[in-house]
């Protein structure tokens, strides 16, 4: 589909009294979040480019960023697409150690070299641990290092195994390949081409190494002692920016005119899978593997609890973060949140009764400038 209107610094909306959504969906998600907001931030939802729906909680506005957790995980698979495009990575395929030719694994852990960048973000890496040690790592030195520690053991690569250690592998890969880091290369090929504020740099401190978690309205993107910006997580952006990146996802990688991300890329990153994974991309919806369409959380054609089955790709992150995009709709749906101890009752609540409710809307026709 060819669109009419991409975004520039601001947003337009469609409809010479509102957004580009029906009166009744708007009244629907207006109920629902008046009463379930909960730790919810901020919800953008656009479609065909355009500004649908916006609304902020618990005292955020939209130009507040928020740590939006393994939402950094999607965001650095992109870059690790353009990195590849630019000659700075040659393949997927490629052994991760070659990226760290001072790391020796050992005579018994010489199958950490049989994993490539793909098995990073597929996360079907092996890792010697059963518990990622996640604080321990953010307290280390050397985060990379402590990261290719845990790679490893009686397994070989193949099997689906969630990790954040692996990501920041792929972080300091970037690092180590373009001159600059994950923030900087954002920076200047991703966030500042297509609008998203540009970010400045984040310390973790040794004496509160966790204190960012605790911080409101934090801004930039952490960074770990050796320079690399934190892989899985670490990154703050504002719902808007969230909006921009996923509208850039939905347009196979173009911005107006210019390419960003390769198009191949886009469709490697979310084509359906066994392990509903793509390239540190969550898959959902109405492709199918062996036979079986694959709703929300994995259900079979909205068995299991699933009210409906939703047809498309998202980046998600602890506590309700989400950059859910519909190729099907050209809808966008991005929502940040602060962490807390019940969170996951605002994941449910986006993936079971919003996205659902703004899929299933009547657009508006008619535009106006905001």
């Amino acid at each position: 589909m060819k669109n009419k209107y991409w975004p520039k610094e601001n947003w337009r909306t469609l409809g010479p009294e509102g957004p580009d959504m029906d009166a009744q969906t708007i009244a629907g998600l207006n109920q629902i979040l008046d009463s379930r907001h909960w730790n919810l931030c901020g919800l953008v939802i656009v479609h065909h480019g355009y500004l649908a729906y916006e609304h902020y909680y618990n005292g955020y506005g939209p130009d507040d960023t928020v740590h939006v957790a393994s939402v950094t995980k999607s965001i650095l698979s992109a870059l690790i697409g353009i990195a590849l495009d630019k000659g700075f990575i040659d393949s997927v395929n490629q052994g991760v150690l070659e990226f760290f030719p001072e790391y020796d694994p050992g005579p018994d852990e010489l199958g950490k070299r049989e994993i490539r960048i793909k098995h990073l973000l597929t996360m079907t890496a092996p890792y010697a641990c059963d518990d990622e040690p996640f604080q321990e790592m953010c307290m280390s030195p050397d985060w990379a290092r402590f990261a290719l520690n845990l790679l490893g053991g009686p397994m070989g690569p193949g099997t689906f195994r969630y990790s954040t250690a692996g990501a920041h592998l792929l972080s300091a890969i970037i690092t180590r390949t373009t001159g600059m880091s994950a923030r900087e290369f954002a920076n200047q090929y991703l966030f500042g081409p297509i609008g998203m504020k540009t970010l400045p740099d984040y310390k973790i401190t040794a004496a509160n190494p966790m204190g960012f978690f605790q911080g409101r309205y934090v801004k930039g993107w952490v960074s770990d002692p050796a320079g690399n910006s934190a892989g899985g997580w670490g990154l703050t952006l504002t719902p808007r920016d969230m909006a921009r990146f996923g509208y850039l996802y939905l347009n196979h990688g173009l911005w107006g005119q210019a390419r960003i991300v390769p198009e191949t890329w886009v469709g490697e990153s979310t084509a359906m899978t066994p392990n509903n994974y793509g390239y540190l991309w969550w898959l959902f919806g109405g492709n199918k593997i062996n036979g079986s369409s694959i709703g929300i959380n994995g259900c079979s054609n909205g068995t299991n609890g699933c009210s409906s089955c939703i047809n498309g790709y998202a980046a998600m992150g602890d506590g309700g973060n989400i950059i859910f995009c519909s190729p099907e709709k050209d809808v966008v749906i991005a929502a940040t949140a602060s962490l807390s101890p019940d969170s996951s009752r605002l994941t449910a609540l986006i993936m079971e009764e919003i996205i659902p409710m703004a899929l299933a809307s009547q657009p508006r026709t008619d535009d106006r400038d905001t």
